[in-house]
């Protein structure tokens, strides 16, 4: 407690009013820097402040090529997080259940071809505050929840480039697995109205 009362007096005294200092001079610039944007590029675009107002945004699931020489694809799975698994590591470990659903194959209605699917990316621009966010389809059903950018995507918020900017959103069926294979709360996934893709008709 001490040391937390001395860290957050510190905070408080001499962090706090510089940062908003200078945060004050960083929206008026903002300002100045859009204005000037609108000046040299009168064909472009532009959308107004969404700040404290519900914002939209739209994009296309698709994997990117940062570099020469390599190639992200749009989706990982089950098989990946095994492969970063670290005993006793503090971001890498996993629990023993989650180790023998993965290992058993027992997906259950989630999996797909013997995999399971954790997260995808998405050509949607978003910036800081959007985690959490639910990822809608074409048709209006959620399939995942935003939570993060890609590394060479953390520029977007100053300029967005549509070849590697990606956002990154966990898959609703990992979300649907946890809640009932892992945690065993099946009984919540039977509250909801879970729609599947229409198989596609054969020829």
């Amino acid at each position: 407690p001490k040391f937390f009362k001395a860290v957050l007096t510190n905070y408080q005294e001499n962090v706090q009013k510089k940062m908003a200092d200078v945060q004050s001079r960083i929206n008026m610039l903002q300002r100045d820097y859009m204005k000037a944007q609108m000046e040299v590029m009168k064909e472009k675009t532009f959308y107004p402040d969404a700040n404290r107002t519900m914002r939209v945004t739209f994009g296309q699931v698709k994997g990117y090529v940062p570099r020469d020489g390599a190639r992200y694809e749009f989706s990982t799975d089950l098989d990946g997080v095994m492969e970063k698994y670290v005993p006793g590591d503090y971001e890498f470990d996993l629990p023993a259940k989650l180790i023998e659903l993965h290992s058993k194959k027992d997906y259950g209605p989630y999996g797909k071809n013997g995999r399971m699917p954790v997260n995808f990316i998405a050509t949607n621009h978003t910036t800081g505050g959007n985690s959490g966010s639910p990822a809608l389809d074409a048709y209006g059903n959620l399939i995942g929840l935003n939570f993060d950018r890609v590394w060479e995507g953390t520029m977007s918020d100053i300029n967005y480039d549509p070849s590697i900017c990606r956002n990154i959103m966990v898959d609703i069926r990992y979300v649907l697995f946890i809640v009932d294979k892992f945690a065993g709360a099946k009984h919540l996934v039977d509250e909801m109205n879970l729609v599947y893709p229409k198989s596609k008709k054969k020829k």
